[in-house]
């Protein structure tokens, strides 16, 4: 629970990590033949031939993004063994590989190799980092102030420095994201750009969060899911301490017992792992209402959790430290970039474990959710939007034969929980 400087609405980041797989496709400029030749050569056929087995071979053209494609079988069940075998011997000869899966046959397309990208300007990204960590100081200085604000410079000064426990601990959850997808994927050998954060003063957390370009696209599924998992992941075992110290410096106080003319007041949503934390800290569930009204308590929770309602006037909450407040940001960004759709990390996780068309299916069941999530917290309307618009697209792996590995799918699966576990249904609810 805070006290409002004003009626900002939430600004949630947009963590897609903007992959751009097969865009060098579509921007290779082909040639225009004047006759149907063969593109590739005895040498590079020779090559496919060591690790396939094939039944049929068809020629590509310019409406087809590809030179050719092999139908057939991999003679090895080392998928990914072959996929890096090929992709090494045909890199002298400006071509990839891509291992495709069509109605249950393998497949492999050789395609023009991408050009180099251009290296980052990492100007941009300091810049960008010194602004963002200026907009989260003033935005932590207004929560600890409230409607106290600054009359004179040196109170102005004073006044922003008060912001410092907040700005820390907020960009320490969004550094240890963005580092998770950073690491992760140097670490399998993708090229990307350092994070580029996104300054927002007027938001309740100084900041839009932040996003990761990858330059090219994962190798195969395993990689895929490790460059997603890891950001939600990195930044959740930040938040996590942030948000229990936080707590731990946090009072209960009680709420107003109607509707008053005095400051607007932001009660912040409650998530399941977000009620477990205040109940470890304060040993009961809060906001507690001053009576359940008659209303069984598993009914009103669950009332509570789903709708933010009834208002539990008169009852008890905690009043938010500053460090409290960024690991509860920090709950509400790793639920947001879980999200289960398009090139959201959670769509990342859902494209791995049931594949692209099975992971479309599912994407008009969590528009037509959303748009009934607004009408109890109106900027669901906005995320729907935004995934209407973006979610229809996922970043899709070189190798698409290469399975996913058991391992991994356990981790796949505890992301979807840990969605389920931190996702807000109702992040603010104003009093």
């Amino acid at each position: 629970m805070r006290a409002a400087v004003g009626s900002t609405p939430i600004h949630s980041r947009l963590f897609n990590n903007r992959y751009q797989p097969y865009r060098w496709m579509m921007d290779y400029k082909w040639a225009q033949p004047t006759e149907v030749e063969d593109p590739i050569d005895d040498q590079v056929e020779a090559l496919v031939r060591r690790v396939f087995s094939v039944t049929d071979r068809t020629l590509g053209d310019p409406r087809r993004s590809y030179l050719v494609r092999y139908g057939g079988q991999l003679l090895n069940p080392d998928s990914e063994g072959a996929y890096d075998f090929l992709y090494s011997s045909l890199r002298p000869h400006g071509l990839t590989p891509l291992f495709r899966v069509e109605e249950g046959r393998q497949a492999v397309y050789l395609v023009p190799s991408p050009p180099e990208p251009r290296p980052s300007n990492r100007l941009v990204n300091l810049v960008l980092l010194v602004l963002t960590m200026m907009s989260v100081l003033f935005a932590g200085a207004l929560f600890a102030a409230g409607n106290d604000l600054p009359g004179t410079w040196a109170e102005g000064v004073r006044f922003i420095l008060t912001g410092w426990p907040f700005a820390l601990s907020i960009m320490a959850i969004l550094g240890a994201h963005e580092m998770g997808h950073y690491l992760t994927g140097r670490y399998h050998g993708i090229q990307l750009t350092l994070p580029y954060f996104i300054p927002f003063p007027l938001s309740p957390f100084g900041t839009m969060g932040a996003f990761i370009s990858m330059k090219a696209p994962p190798k195969n599924r395993n990689h895929l899911l490790d460059v997603g998992i890891a950001g939600p992941l990195a930044g959740f075992i930040i938040a996590v301490p942030v948000l229990l110290i936080g707590l731990s410096l946090s009072t209960v106080s009680t709420l107003p017992a109607a509707p008053s003319g005095g400051p607007v007041l932001l009660l912040e949503g409650n998530s399941i792992f977000y009620l477990g934390a205040k109940y470890l800290v304060f040993g009961r569930l809060l906001p507690a209402p001053e009576s359940y009204q008659g209303i069984p308590a598993l009914i009103y929770w669950i009332r509570y959790l789903l709708a933010g309602s009834p208002m539990p006037y008169g009852g008890l909450d905690v009043s938010l430290h500053p460090v409290a407040w960024a690991g509860w940001a920090g709950l509400l960004v790793t639920g947001l970039n879980l999200l289960p759709a398009g090139q959201l990390d959670g769509g990342h996780v859902l494209y791995v474990l049931f594949g692209r068309e099975r992971a479309r299916l599912l994407l008009p069941l969590l528009l037509v959710a959303m748009v009934g999530l607004g009408f109890i917290w109106s900027g669901w309307w906005l995320w729907a939007l935004l995934l209407f618009v973006l979610g229809r697209q996922y970043a899709e792996p070189l190798d698409q034969i290469t399975p996913l590995s058991p391992g991994r799918r356990v981790v796949a699966i505890l992301g979807l929980v840990l969605f389920f576990l931190v996702f807000i249904p109702v992040p603010i609810v104003l009093m």
